[in-house]
């Protein structure tokens, strides 16, 4: 178990990465990111796919959150501050109590971790998602149903942003993810790995009540308002969810739910 480090002044050297992280993300710096909250270190401690480098604990929460320090390894810097000083640290207050950098250890290109996918496997596929909100919800609704795999196009915002990982709880630490390259075609990368992609559309042409999916299934969501192009919904099999009249778009994250549920609950072909 690591040791204890003391911190009393703010402007420690020792704890620049965390330094007014609400204005100075640390997403695209050499594969580091922010969490913060008890939930969120506590799966990063968990992930197969990132490690922390370092956390940070308000003194206050030091015995409380024991649980998670034990199992550090002992190499991980655990820097202690009283509120006041953590919070002129991180430049809010930081009623959570915890935050720790993290590095990505696992990297892989969207044909890897598709070919890495079991015989039956189901992924998301996003385009153009570029709200933390919607990001972060729908990778928690991906953990919460077992998605393998998220691929992102190059339009959508990164997982590993600090909002990102807060409103995912998490999830965006566990689920695997890759980004598609821009020059390749989705649609050609899915049906090389023989996933079948459907598209979800207020226009789709069949009822997701009536689709059961097949043992590998690509679900493909796109951006609230243009949502995905006529081009890829015109290579795929397109599906809506029944609304009551007058209402035709549901938010892009209640969506990926909703869809989600639905292959967890049907049979598969």
């Amino acid at each position: 178990m690591p040791a204890l480090i003391e911190i009393s002044d703010p402007v420690d050297p020792r704890i620049d990465m965390y330094r007014e992280i609400r204005e100075r993300d640390l997403v695209g710096r050499k594969g580091l990111f922010v969490a913060e909250g008890k939930v969120v270190v506590e799966k990063l401690t968990d992930s197969a796919h990132h490690h922390p480098l370092s956390l940070l604990i308000a003194s206050k929460r030091v015995e409380a959150l024991q649980p998670i320090i034990a199992r550090l390894a002992s190499d991980v810097p655990v820097y202690v501050a009283a509120q006041p000083v953590i919070d002129a640290i991180a430049g809010f207050s930081m009623h959570r109590g915890i935050l720790a950098i993290g590095r990505r250890t696992t990297v892989m290109a969207a044909d890897d971790l598709l070919a890495a996918c079991e015989d039956r496997a189901m992924v998301l596929v996003l385009s153009g998602i570029a709200n933390h909100d919607n990001l972060g919800g729908i990778f928690r609704n991906a953990a919460a149903f077992g998605a393998d795999a998220v691929l992102l196009d190059g339009d959508c915002c990164d997982p590993l942003y600090r909002k990102a990982i807060r409103v995912s709880v998490g999830a965006t630490l566990l689920v695997p993810f890759a980004r598609i390259v821009r020059q390749e075609n989705m649609i050609d990368l899915l049906e090389r790995h023989a996933f079948s992609p459907v598209a979800l559309s207020p226009t789709g042409a069949d009822l997701l009540s009536d689709w059961r999916p097949g043992p590998r299934t690509a679900v493909l969501l796109g951006a609230e308002g243009p949502g995905l192009s006529a081009k890829i919904i015109g290579r795929t099999r397109s599906v809506r969810i029944a609304m009551s009249g007058g209402f035709d778009s549901l938010n892009v994250a209640t969506t990926s739910g909703i869809v989600l549920h639905h292959i967890a609950s049907v049979p598969p072909k």
